[in-house]
């Protein structure tokens, strides 16, 4: 039995631009992400910017949050809702992540944009790559790539302002007077952009990806996928009234100009097909021009997939197992980490203690131990704290300040000393940071009190 041979697409072609309702969704989510990634280190939340990763001082700013290394159980939260929102839209729509929103598709799908700004369409194109050098193709040549770099600098850019403040960084931008880590960023993170989106493209999905090779695990029979209808369409050829009955496919082939990934839908499904329903844009337009129905090409699942005509898809499909447990993780974690962050108290308290001296007697015969206290304040205002101690009557606190000023977003250490008439052995205390301007605000912490050998 011989194997059938599979045309291999060549590494180089030419995606053609096509219009329709689903390219119209790509265009809205191409503009909603690009403000969200180059909008938000812009904005400003309480007189700061509104989302810093300050990595120096090992603080996250978030709209008003605080977050220090201690909180990383938040971004552990948010990544997994995160993997189980894609599982669930997975299980629900396919690859419609990859298709709408994935940053390599977008930026793919920008790349390509300026492909058609400087070279033309993809039949002038692929013109352009098979003739000799010229001065015009030099300069459509050097014009298209500029702006790609000049976009890949400014993702780069954007995507230290997180990190970096960028008002700074826009104050540097005329004389180019970056510090070194942040050239090596930008550098870095353009880089990636251009090599990837600008120079591998759909090849990135078709070798690269990982998620494609286990996104059927993920299917079903009732998961939204993107299909041709065989039965209608087949047997393909030109639409003559006196020739013989022929399927409404008229093997124009524009559904695989279209593809961003080069397959031919037609073939069936595919593992490299990102769900983007070009095909079915490109698709409707030949079908509105012979006047057939449209659905050729669908967004259909298992069950329907080689059912004629057009099936209409309810909400049923939602009501799954799968894809309800997926939606009730999701639900859960998020509503347990927005819990969390509601109840979260601003205020931080360690204690350490002074391991030189566990214990000592004063001139007035008093025990006295020493500890060293770190506090954080991670709201956005300005706290002033008071001390106290539970669990040893008549002790005494003494530091350099009795009531402690902690800065908006700092930590600071303190030396307290307490002294009580007598101990007796080990004595548990729990100390206690409470704020005056917020008197709901305190935190608690654990420690001991030491008595001399002896006493």
């Amino acid at each position: 039995m011989s194997a059938k041979p599979v045309k291999a697409m060549p590494i180089q072609f030419y995606p053609r631009l096509t219009k329709g309702r689903f390219n119209n969704w790509r265009v809205l989510m191409i503009i909603i992400t690009q403000l969200i990634f180059f909008g938000l280190p812009w904005l400003n939340w309480q007189g700061q910017q509104a989302v810093w990763f300050d990595l120096a001082r090992q603080q996250f700013f978030v709209f008003g949050f605080n977050f220090w290394p201690q909180d990383f159980i938040y971004l552990m939260a948010l990544m997994m809702a995160g993997a189980f929102a894609l599982f669930f839209w997975s299980t629900l729509s396919g690859r419609i992540w990859c298709g709408y929103a994935c940053p390599q598709t977008v930026y793919s799908t920008i790349m390509l944009w300026i492909d058609r700004l400087t070279e033309g369409s993809h039949t002038q194109r692929a013109k352009l790559d098979a003739a000799p050098w010229s001065a015009e193709k030099v300069l459509r040549k050097s014009s298209k790539h500029a702006l790609m770099l000049l976009f890949c600098f400014w993702t780069g850019f954007s995507f230290v302002g997180y990190f970096s403040p960028i008002r700074d960084m826009a104050g540097a931008l005329p004389t180019l007077s970056f510090g070194p880590i942040e050239w090596l960023w930008i550098f870095s993170y353009g880089s990636f952009t251009y090599v990837l989106a600008g120079l591998l493209r759909e090849q990135v999905c078709k070798h690269m990806c990982p998620y494609a090779r286990f996104q059927s695990a993920m299917f079903d029979s009732q998961t939204l996928v993107v299909a041709y209808d065989a039965v209608r369409g087949e047997p393909r050829g030109a639409q003559h009234k006196a020739a013989a009955p022929q399927g409404d496919c008229v093997n124009c082939n524009i559904c695989v100009q279209v593809c961003p990934v080069g397959i031919d839908i037609r073939q069936g499904l595919q593992y490299e097909c990102i769900g983007c329903a070009a095909c079915i844009d490109a698709c409707d337009v030949v079908m509105d021009k012979i006047e057939k129905p449209r659905g050729l090409i669908r967004f259909t699942n298992e069950q329907n997939m080689h059912k004629p005509g057009v099936v209409s898809l309810g909400w049923q499909h939602l009501l799954r197992p799968k894809a309800a447990l997926y939606g009730l993780a999701v639900v859960v974690v998020l509503g347990l980490t927005s819990v969390s962050l509601l109840q979260r108290q601003p205020l931080k308290l360690d204690i350490a203690r002074d391991r030189n001296i566990l214990a000592r007697e004063t001139d007035r015969g008093w025990l006295e131990n020493s500890y060293t206290l770190q506090l954080g304040n991670s709201s956005a205002t300005e706290q002033h704290l008071e001390l106290s101690v539970e669990g040893l009557p008549g002790v005494e606190i003494y530091s350099d300040e009795p009531v402690i000023a902690l800065p908006a977003g700092s930590n600071r250490q303190i030396t307290v000393r307490l002294e009580v008439a007598q101990s007796s052995g080990s004595v548990p205390i729990v100390f206690t940071a409470k704020s005056r301007n917020h008197p709901a605000w305190k935190v608690s912490a654990p420690s001991s009190f030491l008595a001399l050998h002896g006493t």
